[in-house]
């Protein structure tokens, strides 16, 4: 089979970005592990060759195990047994591949066992794991709770939890609850603290728990009686070797089959409270969720190109009316427009995770020093950045994974529809994207602050400042015409001074400034590597039409034709 990593140049190319230098040098504290730890890298050169062999293996594994098992463990799927998950006999298998290969706790410290690896290589092994089985990567990249537990939990906790991650104990993130989807502020799951033992106890029920049988969970309850919003709720860490939660069912599924979605039964189950109280919700759950975001844009751009690949590999070999399928004018642009989307997503993402380096690796440098303030400034510049951008790439990341998917079956025809060929798995895997994690339109939600506060412009404006080479100067001012007409459409919303009109059109707004921004992201990548200008071309003509078409149904829009939108509740 192949390696999922060496046979994707993009990935190479989004690796060795200008900024990783940066990044590496403050993940690394200029490389000081080297004097403790043997497998520690000497300079910039040695971690980047580290990284680019990690993800070989990554993509080895991928291609020649998970890729192989995905069929069958879709087929088996996961099952309750004396009221705990039994895997699939094909997950068994993947995560033991990928444990033995040290691949669990890939962002944590060398002193836990992790490889201490920056986001941009982890969010890249998701990536290729995402392109193999989208149902696995659910299970194997829940390790991403090990960063909450690395930020937030007591230096005692880090030294029990995290090297038992890195040893391949699962984790999963105990969120939602029958009555509390979107809405956490409602979560009712009582936490009660024992005086006596000297341990929180939980005691409810949870549902839609992605792999929640893990091994170490991070919970949120309600730890202050008598209350009724987020103030009331705290996280907490439970070890299932502790007992005291049962596994009522796994959901059976329209596609990730392969991942156990458990309901789970709490009665005086001990946990241990991680941070403060009551900033559950308010602090730790954010963080968790944006981390779980990034995780889920990874496993989007992943589903694409494996859509992708199975689109373009049947169009060329199906032979209809006397030549491949590939040769019609109808296929090479749903192709072309599939590659142009995938690219589009796939930089987006890549741009998201070195924000996220930056600001996370600051926040963990102040915990050893103070921070200069040209270095303070700069991690809340990131930051900024990573919580405009984060919404943005999982909620156009992940339409753009169901369309992709969407139009590989049909490219497939009626063979898409069938269970013979993979699209069929894949398209639905794809849907659930757009939904867990909170919904596109709860993503919009969160990315809408940076269309009011000027963030999305303020680094349009940055990127149009780049240096091109002269070929790609008409891009430039293609953009800078949408972007005239992105402001034309803020400033009519604003304007209004209606709430409701601002929500109303609050995802074309934010959509526009995703079309620009991904648009000056693949121009950017094409000054690089010119690899990128057909999707730079074909998606600069996407950027163009959607943008316009958002403008003028904004422009003659007013107040008054809200009403006819509305349906009685």
């Amino acid at each position: 089979m192949a390696n999922y990593y060496n046979d994707n140049k993009d990935l190479k190319f989004h690796l060795t970005h200008p900024l990783m230098q940066k990044i590496v040098g403050l993940k690394e504290r200029n490389f000081t592990d080297k004097e403790s730890f043997d497998y520690a890298p000497l300079d910039f050169e040695d971690a980047m060759d580290s990284y680019d062999r990690v993800l070989e293996v990554v993509g080895e594994i991928s291609g020649d195990i998970i890729a192989p098992n995905a069929e069958g463990v879709d087929q088996e799927g996961p099952e309750v047994v004396n009221e705990h998950v039994n895997y699939a006999s094909g997950t068994v298998e993947n995560i033991k591949a990928l444990v033995d290969a040290g691949l669990m706790g890939i962002t944590l410290p060398r002193k836990y066992g992790g490889l201490n690896f920056p986001i941009v290589p982890y969010i890249m092994a998701a990536d290729v794991v995402s392109r193999a089985d989208a149902g696995f990567v659910n299970i194997w990249g829940l390790q991403d709770c090990a960063e909450t537990l690395n930020e937030f939990a007591s230096p005692e906790q880090k030294e029990h939890y995290l090297p038992r991650v890195c040893k391949g104990e699962t984790m999963a993130m105990d969120l939602t609850e029958p009555d509390a989807g979107s809405d956490l502020q409602s979560v009712q799951l009582k936490a009660t603290y024992d005086e006596k033992k000297d341990v929180w106890l939980l005691n409810g029920v949870k549902r839609f728990i992605t792999n929640g049988d893990g091994d170490i969970s991070l919970v949120l309850a309600r730890s202050e009686e008598g209350t009724k919003d987020g103030r009331g709720l705290s996280m907490f860490v439970y070890d299932k070797q502790q007992g005291g939660v049962k596994v009522r069912r796994i959901e059976h599924k329209m596609g990730i089959i392969g991942s156990p979605t458990c309901e789970l039964v709490f009665k005086n189950a001990p946990a241990e409270l991680v941070g403060t109280r009551r900033m559950g919700l308010i602090k730790y759950v954010m963080a968790l969720m944006n981390g779980a975001r990034l995780g889920i844009a990874a496993q989007s751009v992943g589903v694409s190109e494996a859509a992708y690949r199975e689109a373009l590999d049947y169009a060329r070999e199906r032979q209809q009316f006397g030549k491949a399928i590939i040769e019609f004018p109808a296929v090479y642009e749903m192709l072309s427009v599939m590659k142009a989307k995938l690219d589009a997503s796939r930089t987006l993402l890549y741009e998201t995770a070195r924000f996220v380096d930056v600001y996370k690796t600051y926040q963990h440098i102040a915990e050893e020093r103070k921070l200069e303030k040209e270095e303070r400034d700069e991690m809340k510049e990131y930051q900024r950045w990573a919580d405009f951008f984060t919404p943005l790439a999982k909620g156009i990341s992940s339409e753009y994974c169901n369309q992709n998917a969407y139009d590989a079956v049909q490219i497939h025809g009626g063979s898409g529809f069938m269970k013979d060929y993979p699209v069929e798995r894949i398209y639905r895997d794809a849907r659930i994207t757009s939904i867990y994690e909170g919904t596109t339109q709860l993503q919009v939600v969160a990315a809408i602050r940076g269309v009011t506060t000027g963030g999305y412009l303020k680094k349009i404006r940055e990127y149009e400042k780049t240096d091109l080479k002269p070929e790609l100067e008409k891009f430039r001012r293609t953009l800078i015409s949408l972007t005239e007409d992105y402001e034309e459409a803020v400033k009519k919303v604003h304007d209004a001074e209606d709430n409701e009109f601002l929500d109303f059109h609050a995802r074309r707004l934010v959509e526009m400034a995703g079309y620009i921004i991904m648009s000056y992201l693949l121009v950017i990548d094409t000054n690089r590597d010119n690899s990128f200008l057909r999707s730079a071309v074909v998606f600069n003509k996407i950027a163009k039409a959607e943008v316009r078409s958002r403008a003028e149904f904004i422009r003659a829009s007013s107040l008054e034709d809200i009403g006819h939108y509305k349906y009685e509740a």
